[in-house]
């Protein structure tokens, strides 16, 4: 998973191992044109490739309580003598827990694009990674500490004009909005580019719906385990320190690994949403990074890791721009500024680079660094959206879209004729009138896998490896995989108009257990006329953690779209067999155009192999279940669409990406 690319190349997150994909996800997105410049006011342009690069290996740098971390430094140099250059230049930070040696774009691990443009950038190993000492975090208080003393090293490097900006994706995205928070203001620190980065590691990805993600989980684990028994990168010039600094790393392994991953599997305190995953969550932060004044571009994707969560840290840098709870939904009427600005595309946790990103970065250090007038920043519509299936970028403001009306959908009985599925459902307007229905399901406790959740969850592996061949994408169906025959199915009649499925959706089930638990996921997908099933998001629940905290729920127009659960230990409650109970599944958010003619099903079945593995505690208590998915007068169960007519968002100016074929 650990590849070399441009800057994007920066490999993985708290649940990841890499950046984007610059693909599509099914072959119904079209080809884009050739990408068009970054937006601007008409008159910035990139800076041709003006100086060379001159590397400096394993400084040495000592943290406040002693300890050392090793950095890579790439300046700008004179071409013609390799010297560096004369002249004052801003700093690029860049913070990594997978070895400086190979994260940017050379062999040396330098981004040469923006070193010969006119940044000096250095690259350092976190605490208790690659080469340097220490204890590894994992985001934790002393990690972040360690990100603001870099922060104002880097200030006063020599040749520095003290203005330092941040970038990286995933693990080097977060981390960078967690220093952002902790540095305070008036700091050295003047932006970030974060990409790919999480919102709520708990929720984004370690865990769905309470089940937790043992699919990247373990890829991540293994990734991390890799990266640390590889010999430190100053074992020739310093072999006694990097030997001493690599058994540390290694006993560290067993000291952190095995302890959570235990944890976890016997239902301990990492199981929850509590202390160990709360003091690591950038949207417990993100309102001091508005309040420290530090602007922030961010880049995500529909089919990313943190799909989730990078729309929610949009929303919450903007909610704090506006002086609202960071939280709670964008409203139709609150200011929004370009100071914040994301770009959601079709696009896994992977990259082989993307010189369009690179031109991203440039305008946006070029703006918050070198004070130039690119405009860029004076954007009024600071969402920059992907539409799926539709293959168009548009340009919006705000999130939840406002353009985009929740419609409920009810369960209904009868045959589509669109699915060999267990029941063949339909999905209505209308509240079902009968006394009794409901459609019967077994807990499985495994499903086929190669679908588009496989692939989401290995960062897009089967689509890296596509790519590095030059093959087309591979479509992911859930009529290929099998999911249907196994499962639930609710299905719309054909639209007359085609409409925008956009933002999240809540998928609330009202049914029976046998068993002292549940385990649910839902699966939002595209029909074709000709009965293919593009599947587009999912979203998942174990019953056990069914509380619905409404105070953090987002309803919109007095409909709920995001159930918030607590996952604490105190909010689980055990299912009480044969009784109807509610279960509001949080399903993913997604953009896509839904054409005339087609569709959109909603798939219930009750596993999702390999993503979702229920841990040994939450084991017993599903084996042999059997459920009872109510569809009568009385429980009717039903799923929120926020479906926006065509022609309801800006088309943007610009193609912000590629976008494959």
């Amino acid at each position: 998973m650990k590849r070399r690319g441009r800057m994007l190349a920066l490999v993985a997150s708290v649940a990841g191992a890499g950046a984007l994909v610059w693909t599509a996800v099914t072959p119904r997105i079209e080809a884009s044109t050739v990408p068009a410049a970054v937006p601007s006011n008409g008159t910035w342009k990139p800076d041709p490739a003006k100086y060379g690069v001159a590397i400096e290996k394993n400084v040495k740098i000592q943290m406040s309580d002693g300890t050392i971390l090793l950095a890579d430094i790439y300046r700008p140099a004179d071409p013609a003598t390799g010297q560096p250059a004369a002249g004052k230049f801003p700093v690029i930070l860049t913070q990594t827990p997978y070895r400086k040696s190979g994260q940017l774009g050379t062999s040396d691990g330098g981004d040469s694009y923006l070193v010969q443009r006119g940044y000096i950038e250095v690259v350092a190993d976190v605490r208790g990674t690659g080469s340097s000492g220490g204890t590894w975090q994992f985001f934790g208080p002393r990690e972040v500490q360690d990100g603001v003393e870099l922060v104002k090293w880097c200030a006063k490097l020599p040749g520095s004009t003290g203005q330092v900006g941040l970038m990286g994706a995933s693990y080097l995205g977060i981390n960078q909005l967690l220093v952002a928070g902790a540095i305070g203001k008036n700091s050295p620190l003047k932006c970030i580019f974060p990409v790919i980065a999480s919102n709520d590691l708990y929720r984004d990805t370690a865990f769905m719906g309470g089940i937790p993600d043992m699919e990247f989980s373990l890829e991540w684990l293994s990734l991390r385990a890799d990266c640390d028994i590889q010999p430190a990168d100053d074992l020739s010039s310093d072999p006694e320190r990097a030997i001493e600094t690599e058994l540390e790393h290694t006993s560290w392994l067993a000291g952190f690994y095995v302890p959570l991953l235990t944890n976890v599997e016997r239902g301990g305190d990492k199981a929850y949403d509590e202390t160990f995953w709360q003091v690591r969550n950038p949207s417990n932060v993100l309102s001091k990074v508005v309040a420290n004044g530090i602007p922030a571009f961010l880049v995500g994707g529909w089919f990313d890791l943190f799909q989730r969560g990078e729309l929610m840290n949009y929303v919450g840098l903007q909610n704090a721009w506006a002086g609202r709870p960071v939280n709670a939904p964008m409203t139709a009427t609150q200011p929004v500024t370009g100071r914040y600005q994301l770009v959601m595309g079709p696009w896994y946790h992977e990259t082989s680079g993307s010189t369009q990103l690179e031109e991203w970065q440039l305008e946006w250090f070029d703006t918050w660094l070198k004070g130039e007038k690119t405009g860029m920043a004076d954007t009024k519509t600071p969402l920059h959206v992907y539409a799926l299936s539709q293959g168009k970028w548009f340009d919006t403001d705000r999130y939840p879209f406002t353009a985009a009306k929740p419609t409920t959908y009810y369960f209904a009985g009868g045959r589509t004729g669109s699915a060999n599925s267990l029941n063949d459902g339909w999905l209505l307007t209308t509240k079902p009138s009968v006394l009794t229905g409901s459609d019967g399901i077994a807990w499985t406790g495994a499903s086929l896998p190669l679908g588009r959740s496989t692939e989401q969850w290995s960062a897009g592996a089967r689509a890296s490896a596509e790519q590095s061949l030059g093959l087309p994408p591979s479509p992911e169906t859930q009529n290929d995989v099998g999911y249907e025959a196994t499962g639930l199915t609710y299905t719309t009649a054909p639209f007359t108009s085609g409409k925008y499925l956009a933002g999240p959706i809540d998928v609330t089930l009202y049914a029976t257990s046998t068993t002292p638990d549940a385990e649910w996921v839902a699966t939002i997908e595209d029909v074709a006329p000709d009965g293919t099933a593009y599947p587009l998001t999912e979203g998942a629940l174990l019953g056990s953690f069914r509380k619905l905290d409404t105070a953090h729920s987002w309803t919109v127009d007095g409909q709920l779209l995001v159930p918030y659960h607590p996952y604490t230990e105190a909010s689980r409650e055990a299912v009480t067999p044969g009784k109807v109970e509610r279960f509001d599944i949080e399903v993913f958010p997604t953009f896509a155009y839904i054409a005339p003619g087609h569709r959109i099903r909603v798939t219930i079945t009750t596993s999702d192999t390999p993503h979702l593995i229920p841990t040994q505690a939450q084991l017993p208590d599903l084996l042999g279940g059997y459920y009872q998915v109510q569809r009568n007068h009385a429980y009717a169960s039903f799923v929120n669409l926020p479906l926006a007519p065509a022609g309801s968002f800006k088309t943007s100016p610009v193609v912000w990406g590629p976008s494959g074929s």
